[in-house]
């Protein structure tokens, strides 16, 4: 029974914490929670469950290092605020608790990051004897897990496309998504955070790093480019709401170039309701989402990835996704060697133990 703090609670934390709390090989004993709003609440409530759970949210880090977890799931939103979230990651690895975490993205390829980040949290894995694992389902499975699989089934690979299609329509998310994608802005508008230059391919180009270290090729170079599409109707959606002249959708891409040519592409085409950008790619068969990965080669080989639930908007059963993502993981990583890990070094069969009862 590993003992486990749950830290945050917003669109992927709430689907962990409510996992946790399911799972019979899993003891919750903590809840983190920023918000004033959510300090003070049953971590039942935090998740949508009925029947409390006597484990009360608190915004004291310390206190919940005192609890002596095994593990701390950290799903705190951290792109917008990175040197705060290094350190409370240092804080809580260097008293010798494993973390595993959605935040952070850079950290899904840990060895192609950055020595500002990688440099702290390393030193305090070695200091606390801890580890810490970071993935999701974008960056995270498509680029990984998804593409490995699909680059298994060919004798010769030519290139590599792995694309998330969506509608954000109904994810409710605008002050992080909303804004660092630019959705509403007009085209004379400064230029969201997402697509400043260096950012795409600072969030991404990790993933196509590594795809290409593992494929045993030398890129020539990684590369960025976005297509915006304005919208010359009113839009309204959960998200936010899209004057005529705004943003409504957005291609973009990191593209490892090789020879000249693209042969590792990470695309997203992201839309708010199907109104928006009618001309681009859809997902197949009429679903709302998908993540794909196309590698064309020897044979040519597609696989399309849907998640669904039946009563959650697919946008967030893909939160519920990436939840699992870490969730899974958390027995593999209480055990694992001291450092940071990426997904080459987890066997597969490990993330799957347990998820029947």
């Amino acid at each position: 029974m590993r003992r486990v703090v749950q830290f945050s609670t917003g669109n992927v934390g709430q689907h962990s914490l409510k996992a946790i709390i399911g799972r019979p090989d899993l003891e919750l004993v903590g809840v983190h929670a920023a918000s004033p709003k959510k300090v003070g609440r049953d971590a039942a409530e935090l998740c949508g469950l009925t029947e409390p759970t006597g484990i009360i949210a608190t915004d004291d880090v310390d206190a919940l290092i005192a609890l002596a977890p095994d593990c701390v799931v950290y799903t705190a939103q951290a792109e917008t605020r990175p040197m705060e979230a290094v350190e409370q990651l240092v804080k809580l690895l260097s008293a010798g608790i494993n973390v595993v975490g959605s935040s952070m993205v850079w950290l899904v390829t840990p060895s192609q990051a950055d020595d500002w980040l990688t440099g702290p949290l390393e030193k305090a894995c070695a200091q606390g004897n801890s580890s810490l694992y970071v993935n999701g389902i974008d960056p995270g499975y498509s680029g990984d897990t998804e593409v490995h699989s699909a680059l298994s089934l060919v004798t010769r690979a030519e290139s590599i496309l792995v694309q998330e299609i969506f509608d954000y329509a109904n994810y409710d998310d605008y002050e992080f998504t909303g804004k660092s994608m630019g959705f509403g802005l007009t085209a004379d508008e400064e230029q969201p955070m997402l697509f400043l230059p260096g950012v795409l391919t600072t969030m991404w180009g990790g993933p196509v790093r590594n795809l290409a270290d593992q494929l045993g090729i030398e890129l020539d170079e990684v590369r960025q480019r976005i297509e915006p599409w304005y919208t010359d109707q009113k839009i309204e959606c959960k998200l936010c709401t899209v004057e005529p002249g705004g943003m409504a959708a957005v291609k973009f891409a990191v593209e490892g170039v090789y020879n000249g040519e693209p042969v590792i592409t990470m695309e997203h085409i992201t839309r708010l309701t199907a109104a928006s950008a009618p001309d681009w790619e859809f997902p197949p068969d009429g679903k709302p989402g998908v993540h794909r990965v196309v590698v064309e080669g020897e044979p040519r080989v597609e696989l399309n990835t849907h998640v669904s639930d039946p009563v959650l908007d697919v946008t967030e059963a893909g939160c519920v996704s990436t939840a699992a993502r870490v969730v899974n993981v958390i027995d593999w990583v209480c055990d694992a060697p001291t450092g940071l890990i990426g997904v080459e070094d987890i066997p597969q069969a490990a993330v799957i133990r347990g998820l029947i009862w």
